[in-house]
């Protein structure tokens, strides 16, 4: 059972606790012994996410160090847990019954405000399904206070037909004690581990053979530590590794990420990673087909060339990424074209994100959608959005009309070619740093004759805000609209039909024409 709040508890440094009241709230005992000032022992904490008074030190004495100013506390030893075992979790979370105060809650008012009870259909059924131990394959004990395996053999025992696991947010810090619990789950494929912070790497696993998916984000394990893992995860094919602060790719003993011959994914999302060369790492991972990189610090990225000296002395033993379909790199530094030209190397790459990248926000002189779709001629998906065949024909088209008639105003005023400042993307740039003015024209027939109107809007205008804009210009408030882009030589309108694209992602220039229909 968990710690009574009565009973005085033996705390040692470096223990993963949760407050007694509060399995959410947990930390890290920095300090066990007397405070100047105050009777009997106090533990000194560091809480996870911050939350305390100060930084280790009161009254000028320091007892630790915190994390942060605020993030250290005294606490009783009464009013903390060290936690429970998985199985004790599993008990509680799947056979324990509802209080007495857990059923009153489940109520409606009555229109006299009197209490009414009611009873959720099927409850009963599910619950009696979950209380039986043996049949149950998925497992929630996020923040529950797991601390440790419990008694070796009672989980193999108890619950063997575990596949999915989760024991995110928990007060699990050592290996060893993931090793025993995968030991003891022979049919365990899944396992969420984030936000346990571990401890390095120190003993040896067991081979961990049924594992395919393995989560370990926000848990401070760095590269080292999956190298070290990769021995044990034989079979993984999931790795996901976010919020780490992972800056570097560090390989054992070679300049390449060698094994893991079955990984198909791998996040790295929300790291520290500044450097292509240290992605570059990883291209050797003959079967990972989606890598993720969003929120790093990336602001380029190549392809290695038949001539390219990357690899130095090492011979390859296959192409660069040769299985890649998917490369998420949303919200990085990346603002050049020869970085999205470098796309068009992967061997199978189909599915890219770019969004919250300079090179394609408007204000830092980014292009528009409809540009790097022509640029990127075999990409599927761009940003979540699938592209279909219209919207590559549209952007190609739309792209050649675009260099065709930048380079013929620059041959009219006899502008020379100039290096380009630094953020700069050509053409479109200008475009996309302003107020666009265009013209809009009523053309549905239950709209009546309507005078065109002509505006002046934001180049990021979404396509949904300037409905809303028509609406009120037009006053059309009972209809449902639908825009189309009137080009000058083409025979047919262009449909706007993603709300969430801003007018420059559709091409949308100066003098442009917007007609507005009614969606049937």
């Amino acid at each position: 059972m968990e710690d009574s709040p009565n009973q005085t508890n033996e705390f040692n440094v470096g223990q993963r606790v949760h407050a007694y009241s509060d399995s959410t709230r947990i930390g890290t005992v920095k300090y066990v012994g007397n405070v100047e000032g105050y009777s009997d022992t106090w533990v000194g904490i560091d809480w996870d996410y911050g939350g305390g008074k100060h930084d280790g030190s009161i009254n000028n004495v320091r007892y630790f160090h915190a994390k942060s100013e605020k993030s250290g506390s005294f606490v009783r030893p009464k009013n903390l847990s060290k936690g429970i075992s998985l199985l004790q979790a599993l008990e509680k979370r799947y056979r324990s019954n509802s209080t007495k105060d857990e059923v009153e809650e489940m109520y409606v008012l009555s229109t006299s405000n009197k209490k009414v009870s009611i009873e959720l259909l099927g409850t009963s059924e599910i619950n009696d399904k979950l209380s039986r131990f043996e049949e149950l394959t998925n497992a929630s004990l996020a923040y529950m206070g797991v601390s440790s395996p419990g008694i070796p053999c009672e989980l193999s025992i108890t619950v063997p037909n575990i596949k999915e696991l989760d024991l995110s947010g928990n007060l699990l810090s050592e290996w060893k004690d993931v090793g025993s619990i995968c030991e003891q789950l022979p049919a365990l494929k899944a396992l969420n581990l984030s936000y346990n912070l571990m401890s390095p790497y120190k003993s040896e696993l067991p081979l961990l053979k049924s594992i395919r998916v393995l989560v370990l984000n926000n848990t401070g394990v760095d590269w080292e530590q999956v190298e070290l893992l990769r021995q044990s995860l034989t079979t993984i094919e999931e790795l996901h590794i976010m919020g780490n602060n992972i800056s570097r790719i560090l390989p054992v003993s070679s300049s390449m990420v060698q094994g893991f011959d079955s990984l198909r994914l791998l996040n790295l999302e929300d790291n520290c990673i500044a450097e292509w060369s240290e992605i570059m790492k990883l291209s050797q991972l003959r079967c990972l087909e989606q890598l993720y990189l969003n929120k790093n610090c990336l602001s380029s990225l190549f392809y290695p060339d038949n001539g390219c000296q990357y690899y130095e002395s090492e011979v390859t033993s296959c192409k660069p990424f040769q299985n890649l379909r998917c490369l998420l790199l949303g919200d990085n530094n990346i603002s050049d074209l020869a970085s999205v030209d470098s796309l068009n190397l992967f061997p199978n790459l189909v599915d890219i994100r770019l969004s919250g990248n300079p090179i394609t926000d408007a204000t830092k002189g980014g292009v528009p959608r409809f540009v790097l779709i022509a640029r990127l001629a075999e990409i599927q998906i761009l940003n979540g959005s699938e592209i279909t065949s219209r919207e590559r024909k549209d952007s190609e088209i739309r792209h050649v009309l675009l260099k065709t008639m930048f380079s013929e105003l620059k041959n009219f005023y006899g502008i020379e070619d100039q290096k380009p400042l630094i953020g700069a993307t050509g053409g479109p740039q200008a475009i996309s740093s302003g107020f666009l003015s265009i013209t809009l024209k009523c053309v549905g027939a239950s709209m009546g004759e309507k005078q065109p109107m002509t505006k002046k809007l934001p180049a990021t205008t979404t396509v949904g805000k300037l409905k809303f804009l028509c609406e009120s210009f037009f006053k059309l408030k009972s209809m449902k609209l639908k825009l189309f882009l009137q080009e000058e030589g083409s025979p047919l309108p262009l449909l706007l039909d993603n709300d969430a694209s801003s007018l420059m992602d559709h091409g949308v220039g100066n003098d442009s024409v917007i007609l507005i229909d009614e969606d049937s």
